[in-house]
């Protein structure tokens, strides 16, 4: 694990578990949000948990993105780049998290729970903001996705590009893996909590 520390988030993250991420004010409570989070996710993306403590192996400092509500920084600990057989493994926690996000939008009525004072996105609303992420974050990983490419092809490039390791990509292949498999995770339960 390690912690991206903004001025009043911070965000827990595990290196080797895609996805597994999450946020609170201040660093005990960040890591007991992601220790409570994780019955959910390894459910998700249909794995046991590891046994074991967290091992906390440092800090990055956040930035505005952590504040706006997103793990934004690279860390140290993405290098050097994964053998073949990791980025495998990390690819396909990633697309397990895409396959939970499509399970949770088929299953999902067209209306979701409004917000307290009327906010929150609708389905389709959350959709299309998934979709325009990943194209941005695989041009942050070196991949030029054509407009008209649909979801499912724009998908394959992503994940080709996670197993070719991204070369000449601007975020490190392991971060980028790690921050779309949160994001679209994120949404995936976001979109469950409004359905109740």
């Amino acid at each position: 694990m390690y912690l991206e520390v903004g001025r009043s988030h911070v965000f827990a993250c595990a290196l080797e578990w895609p996805g597994w991420c999450r946020r609170a004010r201040g660093r005990e409570a960040s890591l007991q949000a992601l220790l409570d989070y994780a019955p959910r996710y390894f459910r998700a993306v249909r794995s046991p948990a590891p046994e074991g403590a967290l091992e906390v192996l440092g800090e990055v400092a956040g930035d505005a993105t952590t504040e706006f509500g997103a793990p934004g920084t690279p860390t140290p600990w993405d290098q050097p780049q994964p053998e073949a057989q990791e980025l495998a493994r990390l690819a396909g926690l990633a697309e397990a998290c895409w396959s939970y996000f499509d399970l949770v939008v088929g299953s999902t009525p067209g209306e979701l729970a409004r917000g307290p004072r009327g906010g929150g996105r609708r389905l389709e609303q959350i959709m299309d903001h998934v979709r325009e992420a990943e194209r941005a974050y695989a041009r942050r990983l070196g991949v030029a996705v054509p407009p008209q490419a649909s979801w499912e092809e724009q998908r394959r490039e992503l994940s080709a590009a996670w197993l070719r390791g991204a070369p000449g990509a601007r975020w490190p292949v392991r971060y980028g893996i790690r921050r779309c498999a949160w994001h679209v995770l994120d949404h995936a339960f976001e979109i469950e909590d409004r359905s109740r």
